[in-house]
């Protein structure tokens, strides 16, 4: 047998020798590419090339990429499992030719690789061709030996290949090999056959595919290969399918060893999608994606989700998945380093995963099957679209998770309704959604010819507390609203992007006429209201951005930066940015994490950041290079999901601790955003976390807030207690008022002392309201002495019918607390019998009524029933337990007639 390690170093050696540069596989998750999901080819990251867009220092290049194909165009997810070649992630082996070498060089390489390399049979091997592609067809005949009956033409579905729904492509030219004991024909290849499978594709890339899906010729033509590396190691060891080649057979084992299954028989299957499903969950989480509800988060959750039932149906109901993560890690750990260093994350997210779908997986098969035991004799084998809704939405179901239960016993899901559920949901939700302000798209009013030929620019980074002077170029109504749009000639405000919040402001005209600006949109779009058309428009203004507010976005933005950074290092090279605000008020930035911070963690942190701060770091801009060039840069960060041009702007604060690709605004030095204070760490999701921090004048008003806080416990205290804390407190806040926000020691002294303040208030004020409640337990236990004294003498006093006494009164108790009490008193008073009390408590009547044993068992009489139509005619309402029920009314005036009728009625009814 021949180690797949083996197998994938002499293919790298290979074009190594024929001067291809061995490149690296690059991530998983296309961060520079908004059209995928995940990367899906060898050459996702070669596309900027393709496009001419980009270049490299090579012409030649091979690796083996990280590929997932389980959503978009290319999506391998519904087969896995079901046959032996169909995988979820998979390595692609590929060489490439940038301009440089052609259809010939790459048929007839790969013919030798595959026959004089690896010493495949000849006549087991077929080739396909684009139908029209003579070109490639006559080098098959012509480059290698191959039997000339063995070259098929096939069609666009087959052999014209496209990384997506636009971008790079072209016909290709795949190579096909028979596994068959007795050859295949013709008709089998491209059949869809599990021996007869197709190892590797050469595309011959020379167009670029537009939006409306026009052709358009490339100005160089490439070659992109791609060979499935789970594919050839099966082929090269013979293996009856790729499960069973050495990169599957260990997590293959450990599933067996975990669960006491064995691999055999109907848990083939679901060993073998399990085994698929752990490698793309540990590869996509190593490379930042993180399992949610949308987007490539959420096709994570499907595989880890599929995977989990599957796990069911060999009989473990435990979390799997985590414990295969070290089998993936320790089979890869030479090829891709990178899993290494993040096995014990990993782990921590699929766990996390799989405890919270196990909460609701039994009780949503339990569903399943409640549903399927009406159904099963239905002729028409439809499940139910609203059931496989409700899966989805209270149980957590994909659909496509209750797709394959439901044909497992052969019905389908009614996928109508399930949309009419799923729209209805939608609806739900945007009715929920309350918008202070909703703006337009900005597509309406795209750059006519007329304004593009004004030339107008967007330019947010020179900062002028005096304004630019500009001219007003277009200006647009936004329909059913007081909203309007502008177009600047030269517009200084920031559009909102990068998670920095859009700029505020005025617009000033020399007349005096001002406008608020109050959004700022897509770079062009300024947004105001109430517009009066008649005075602005055509004239020149002054754009004048609100000057302190930017200061303090910039100061917390810049802060930002140094936070990612201070939290990969105290916390775990792991940690990327999940999503951020950038504000005038704070900042917040999410990542991901499985623990709540402790607190040792959130002072380093600090420390960290506000170290960087005094250190007076001058904040460096690189403005409009070239994407290549920032990637070369060293421990360049870039935002998670953030999509970036071929032109970007990279901020360093010290370049051996903070370099990102930014495109928002900072300070010039670091010092100048003052103290750096975390105010909230909480946690979102599974495995994701959250900051809240401020910066600058913001602690300022932390500081304020503080005292706020401070006031509001001395509130609580007794005068002679609050006296000397009052005293302090005014001291603060003059403190406050006169404190700079760059005097970062006294701000971080009277932050302390605030903290040990708000410490010691809160300690004295839990000890006196304690003693508070003690002292009135003890008089509220001597109130009641005399209650009960009083209650004794009125109940002896009420008449007694038919041996049974009744007794029913107003009485006077001073509050809530002590009419709780008297209820049962009442109960262990009146033996036999029936009690009703009612008091006048802050304007509010209270009523409690209680009925002996012998009464609710003799005369079928109920404390619940008779105080609900007592508390009914008083205006209220109520009810209880046979025994003993409270209630309440309003018609303080008619306490004395309906207690009078009360007794009445019950004499009546004993």
């Amino acid at each position: 047998m021949i180690h797949s390690k083996e197998i994938r170093k002499q293919f790298l050696d290979f074009f190594k020798g024929k001067g291809h540069t061995i490149v690296p596989s690059s991530s998983v998750v296309p961060y520079e590419d908004p059209t995928l999901l995940f990367t899906n080819a060898g050459m996702n990251q070669f596309k900027d090339v393709f496009l001419e867009i980009g270049s490299r220092e090579y012409k030649r290049a091979a690796d083996t990429q990280k590929c997932i194909r389980a959503g978009g165009k290319h999506n391998d997810l519904e087969e896995v499992g079901i046959d032996g070649y169909h995988h979820t992630f998979f390595e692609m082996l590929g060489n490439w030719s940038f301009g440089d070498y052609y259809k010939k060089e790459a048929i007839g390489w790969a013919w030798e690789l595959l026959t004089k390399v690896w010493k495949l049979p000849k006549d087991k091997l077929w080739a396909t061709v684009y139908k029209s592609d003579d070109e490639a067809f006559e080098l098959w005949k012509t480059e290698t030996d191959i039997d000339h009956s063995h070259i098929l033409r096939f069609g666009e579905k087959d052999n014209f290949w496209e990384m997506g729904e636009t971008g790079p492509c072209g016909p290709c030219s795949e190579v096909h090999v028979d596994l068959t004991e007795n050859g295949c024909k013709p008709e089998d290849v491209n059949a869809g056959l599990e021996d007869v499978i197709e190892i590797w594709n050469l595309v011959f890339i020379q167009y670029n595919r537009d939006e409306k899906g026009v052709l358009h010729p490339l100005p160089n033509k490439h070659v992109d290969t791609g060979m499935g590396f789970e594919r050839i190691v099966r082929v090269l060891n013979n293996a009856k399918s790729n499960y069973d080649t050495d990169i599957f057979q260990t997590i293959i084992s450990d599933i067996s060893k975990i669960t006491g299954k064995e691999y055999k028989g109907e848990n083939i299957s679901p060993f073998n999608a399990i085994a698929d499903h752990i490698r793309a969950l540990t590869f996509a989480i190593c490379d930042g994606a993180m399992p949610s509800n949308e987007g490539r988060g959420y096709v994570l959750r499907r595989i880890l989700r599929r995977a989990s039932r599957l796990a069911r149906k060999i009989n473990y109901t435990e979390p799997l998945l985590f414990r295969l993560v070290d089998s993936v890690v320790n089979n890869f750990r030479d090829i891709f380093p990178e899993l290494t260093e993040k096995q014990e994350f990993i782990k921590n997210v699929i766990k996390s995963e799989e405890e919270s779908f196990n909460l609701t997986l039994d009780r949503g098969l339990e569903h399943f099957y409640e549903v399927y035991d009406t159904i099963k004799n239905n002729k028409e084998k439809i499940f139910p679209g609203e059931d496989a809704f409700k899966l989805y939405d209270t149980y957590g179901f994909p659909l496509d998770l209750t797709q394959v239960i439901v044909r497992e016993h052969g019905f389908e899901v009614d996928l109508k309704k399930f949309d009419e559920e799923m729209t209805k949901q939608k609806e739900r939700a945007r009715a929920a959604r309350k918008d202070d302000i909703v703006m337009a798209s900005t597509k309406v009013f795209e750059l006519d010819e007329k304004i593009k030929k004004q030339n107008p620019e967007y330019n947010p980074y020179e900062l002028k507390k005096e304004g630019v002077k500009t001219r007003l170029l277009k200006l647009d109504k936004i329909a059913n609203s007081d909203i309007e749009v502008l177009i600047l000639k030269d517009n200084p405000f920031y559009s909102e992007a990068g998670g920095q919040v859009s700029d505020t402001g005025k617009l000033l005209f020399d007349d005096g006429y001002e406008l608020d600006v109050i959004d700022s949109q897509n770079n062009y779009y300024v947004y105001a209201k109430n517009i009066d058309r008649k005075a602005i428009f055509h004239k020149d203004v002054t754009a004048k951005v609100d000057y302190k507010r930017r200061r303090a976005i910039q100061r917390n933005h810049s802060a930002t930066h140094l936070l990612h950074e201070a939290l990969r290092q105290v916390l775990g090279s792991h940690v990327k940015q999940m999503g951020s605000l950038v504000t005038n008020d704070y900042l917040r930035f999410d990542f991901p994490h499985f623990k709540k911070l402790e607190a040792e963690q959130i002072i380093a942190i600090e420390d960290l950041v506000n170290g960087k701060i005094q250190e007076a770091l001058q904040v460096q801009t690189l403005a409009d290079i070239s994407i290549e060039e920032a990637n070369r840069i060293p421990n360049v960060k870039k935002f998670f999901g953030e999509k970036y041009g071929s032109k970007v702007r990279v901020v360093t604060m010290d370049e051996k601790f903070s370099i990102e690709f930014c495109g928002g605004t900072h300070v010039d030095n670091t010092s100048d955003i003052g103290l750096f204070k975390i105010i909230k760490e909480e946690s979102i999701s599974s495995g994701v976390r959250r900051i809240f921090a401020k910066t600058g004048e913001g602690i300022l008003e932390l500081l304020e807030e503080n005292v706020g806080k401070i006031e509001l416990i001395i509130s609580d205290l007794p005068e002679k207690i609050a006296k000397n804390f009052l005293i302090a407190t005014n001291e603060i806040r003059s403190g406050i008022r006169e404190a700079d926000f760059k005097d970062i020691s006294f701000i971080k002294l009277m932050l302390q002392h605030q903290e040990n303040m708000i410490k010691s208030l809160n300690e004295v004020r839990e000890k006196y309201i304690e003693e508070k409640k003690q002292l009135e337990k003890k008089m509220l236990k001597q109130n009641l002495g005399k209650i009960f004294e009083k209650m004794d003498e009125m109940i002896n006093n009420s008449p007694v019918h038919n041996g049974h006494r009744i007794a029913a009164f107003k009485f006077d108790i001073g509050s809530t607390d002590e009419f709780k009490e008297i209820g049962d008193k009442l109960r262990e008073k009146i033996l036999d019998g029936i009690g009703l009390i009612a008091s006048v408590i802050n304007g509010k009547i209270n009523l409690v009524c209680s009925v002996s044993d012998n009464l609710i068992k003799e005369k079928n009489m109920s404390a619940g029933k008779l105080i609900s139509t007592v508390a009914k005619e008083l205006g209220g309402g109520g009810g209880g337990r046979p025994q003993l029920a409270t209630a309440g009314g309003k018609d303080i005036e008619k306490i004395d007639s309906v207690l009078e009728k009360f007794v009445n009625d019950i004499k009546t009814t004993l």
